[in-house]
């Protein structure tokens, strides 16, 4: 829980922000990278792999709206999360 609020607070626009895009896809990456490892060692858990791919999914439309809306606050996202190298 901490984690995420350290995250909120890296990522918000404005002081009382918890769902722009921007927060959105910084706690997306921080989960896919959290089961990414988990998925690592449990090669079988088919469930949370779906899961998985739902959040991958659902992160490349938060960006893509990013994208079309606010380039500047794009790279800013992708710069800060290590994405689109």
């Amino acid at each position: 829980m901490e984690s995420k609020s350290k995250t909120i607070a890296e990522f918000r626009i404005h002081e009382k922000d918890t769902g722009s895009a921007d927060v959105q896809v910084a706690l997306l990456t921080q989960r896919i990278n959290h089961l990414t490892e988990h998925l690592q060692i449990h090669k079988k858990d088919h469930s949370s792999r779906r899961g998985l791919l739902m959040m991958v999914g659902q992160r490349r439309r938060l960006l893509e709206y990013l994208r079309t809306t606010d380039f500047q606050r794009y790279q800013a996202v992708t710069r800060k999360l290590n994405l689109r190298k």
